[in-house]
């Protein structure tokens, strides 16, 4: 019996040793050689200090502010570590009346504008922690913001046009706005 258990436990401590502290530290140090700046979170810096990843959402809602999409993470919003959807289909109840109760906010908080509100501006996304917009979506808020920085409108678009990513290898996806990088672009903007 000695002989078989010794084997074992042997087989154990190298598999264990080998996948749970050599593979992890060879992984985390090709990537941190490879990808420094994803391997760090992907921070954006204002004067010296993070104030946001470029991965993961942020809840604005001041008026002043491009608002991003709705998080379904809880128990807050954009919440990183509980990354989830809200698993409600097209057809639950509950999604409608979430969806009317944003469009109903979006409108009060910009009453002058009778554009058709964007999808991405009323659903939230899979993880629930997009940090993108669609451009429609943006530019849907221009004038608000416009009108809260007291910046023309036309400043507001152009922000909007120079913060546009295009589709990822040309071809993948949608054009898209990082809405932290362009309020802090509308942050630095002067009238």
């Amino acid at each position: 019996m000695s002989s078989t258990i010794r084997p074992a436990l042997v087989c154990f401590a190298v598999l264990t040793a080998l996948t749970g502290a050599v593979y992890p530290l060879v992984v985390t140090g090709i990537v941190q050689a490879a990808f420094p700046e994803q391997a760090a979170g992907s921070l954006i810096l204002r004067d010296g200090k993070p104030v946001g990843s470029s991965l993961i959402g942020q809840n604005f809602s001041d008026p002043k502010y491009i608002w991003g999409r709705p998080s379904a993470t809880a128990p807050m919003p954009n919440n990183a570590s509980a990354s989830s959807g809200s698993n409600q289909g097209p057809l639950n109840p509950a999604l409608a009346d979430a969806v009317k109760g944003r469009i109903a906010a979006l409108r009060a908080a910009d009453p002058g504008n009778a554009a058709p509100v964007p999808v991405d501006l009323v659903t939230a996304s899979a993880s629930g922690l997009d940090p993108h917009l669609s451009v429609a979506g943006a530019l849907y808020q221009a004038a608000r913001v416009a009108q809260a920085r007291k910046l023309p409108l036309p400043q507001v678009q152009q922000l909007i046009d120079r913060h546009t990513e295009g589709r990822l290898f040309g071809l993948l996806g949608e054009p898209r706005v990082n809405v932290l990088q362009l309020n802090l672009a509308l942050d630095a903007a002067r009238g």
